[in-house]
């Protein structure tokens, strides 16, 4: 295992932890802040994105992984509970969660820390959508901090390779290289922007051209 990974029970209790603080949080809003464009994933609303949240350990489970972690895959979620409310997506999210939680620790690494920063990302997403933000020293974010430097720590590039060495952590690190900063925000905390940029050139994500404060 890679020394940036973090073992898969600590991956799993961030999980557990995450749905609980997303479930509460989703609870709590009306129906008016669900359909809240999310502003680093204009093409889905806070619904939308918890469609998703919801989906993949709903597909995982029924073994609906053709494309897996494409576009086509997460719009299918996302269609998939279109007439849903958020209360019909919590309830399914619990409903699912004894069965998810037998086969979430035999996922083996790095799948199951890719999983958990994809989760992650999108909690994120969420809390910027609807200006509540928190859990940016979560176990989630640590999940996701060490997917992301045992990712790049492997790409051919030497320059890419190096930002796994970065003294920039925890959410800022997660939220740059995951497309959620510009290159303007990326260089202002001390990354090399042209760097990262070269990075999310070639991952399923792109740099935002205007300023997303969270």
């Amino acid at each position: 295992m890679s020394d940036f990974l973090l073992p898969v029970q600590q991956v799993c209790d961030a999980y557990s932890e995450l749905r609980t603080r997303v479930s509460d949080l989703m609870r709590s809003i009306t129906s008016e802040q669900a359909q809240t464009i999310v502003p680093h994933c204009p093409q889905w609303t806070v619904k939308d994105c918890l469609a998703h949240i919801v989906g993949v350990p709903e597909d995982v489970i029924s073994g609906q992984m053709d494309r897996v972690a494409t576009d086509a895959w997460t719009d299918r979620q996302v269609q998939r509970h279109a007439k849903d409310s958020v209360e019909d997506l919590i309830a399914i999210w619990d409903a699912n969660a004894p069965m998810f939680g037998k086969i979430l620790p035999n996922i083996p690494q790095p799948i199951i820390s890719q999983f958990m920063f994809d989760q992650t990302t999108h909690e994120h997403d969420i809390r910027r959508a609807l200006s509540t933000p928190g859990a940016r020293g979560s176990s989630a974010i640590a999940v996701a901090e060490g997917f992301l430097r045992n990712f790049v720590s492997r790409n051919a590039d030497t320059e890419v390779s190096e930002l796994a060495n970065t003294s920039i952590t925890g959410f800022e690190f997660v939220r740059s290289l995951s497309g959620r900063r510009t290159l303007e925000q990326i260089s202002a905390l001390g990354l090399p922007a042209k760097t990262v940029a070269k990075f999310i050139a070639d991952a399923p994500f792109s740099l935002p051209t205007t300023t997303v404060v969270e």
